[in-house]
């Protein structure tokens, strides 16, 4: 028979804790929560699985979309359709017909993504153990705007995108012109060229890196809420109850407003792309 100490030894510590939280479900022993050379299922199974619900939610309301007076559903997302649009007119100047649906596209999945952070810390973990299979899914993250593989593998999509738009806009042949010629003239070639291979780098490192740190802190202080809730006494429930009730609703602001400026900054490297130096 297991005697309390013998439980004692085997419960984890606060640190052992998060560390397994912050584990990805991965085809590698993860011993940090960024590592560019392994794949994250999690993470790539929650990002689609968002995407698809997206592209279901705004089928929806494309689908049930009437000219009459429209429902809470359809309002919201005309109000939402709408601010996109407007946004996108007073920065890209240009062919929209692609940019504006591509920005409301972003908001929406970022959106989603960053909204899978209000699920309870552990509900997969109790998931997974009462259906008997922790041991083939051991780590699980849910968030994906919390692993730095997804948010700059979105961002570098967003790059690819500035350099289709910047040929599509300037020819090839401008294109390339303008990395040796701007923005000290072609004399500085060499110098143009490295500030602006940096320049490039920078935006694409910032923009993935700007929704990381946001949601990854959100993550990791809903685990030490959950901690707190975890010791056997009335303050530490109590405050459980109150810290993770305020940190929720002041998440979702965080939520959306990351998503938002996600979305403005990839319209603004559209735009920017669609300018010449």
């Amino acid at each position: 028979m297991a005697t309390p100490t013998d439980g004692a030894a085997h419960a984890p510590t606060a640190s052992e804790y998060i560390k397994h939280h912050l584990g990805h479900l991965s085809n590698h022993h993860q011993d940090s929560p960024v590592d560019f050379s392994i794949l994250h299922y999690d993470t790539i199974f929650w990002s689609i699985a968002m995407g698809v619900l997206g592209c279901l939610i705004m089928w929806m309301a494309a689908r049930k979309a009437t000219s009459g007076v429209p429902g809470r559903f359809q309002a919201a997302v005309e109000m939402l359709v709408e601010m996109v649009e407007d946004q996108s007119k007073s920065i890209v100047h240009g062919d929209r017909s692609f940019i504006a649906p591509l920005a409301l596209t972003v908001f929406v999945w970022v959106a989603l993504m960053n909204s899978l952070d209000f699920l309870p810390v552990d509900m997969f973990a109790l998931a997974f153990s009462a259906l008997g299979v922790e041991h083939i899914f051991p780590y699980h993250r849910v968030v994906p705007t919390a692993d730095l593989n997804g948010t700059i593998g979105i961002s570098l999509g967003v790059l690819l995108l500035m350099f289709y738009y910047s040929i599509k806009v300037k020819g090839l042949g401008g294109w390339i012109h303008e990395l040796f010629a701007a923005p000290f003239g072609i004399a500085m070639a060499p110098f143009n060229l490295l500030l602006n291979i940096i320049e490039y780098a920078a935006k694409m490192v910032s923009l993935g890196m700007r929704l990381f740190g946001n949601m990854f802190a959100g993550e990791l202080l809903f685990l030490l809420i959950a901690l707190l809730g975890s010791t056997a006494t009335v303050f530490g429930f109590v405050g459980h109850v109150i810290a993770g009730s305020i940190w929720a609703i002041f998440h979702i602001l965080i939520v959306f407003l990351q998503a938002f400026i996600f979305m403005m900054l990839t319209l603004v490297y559209l735009g920017q792309a669609h300018e010449g130096h």
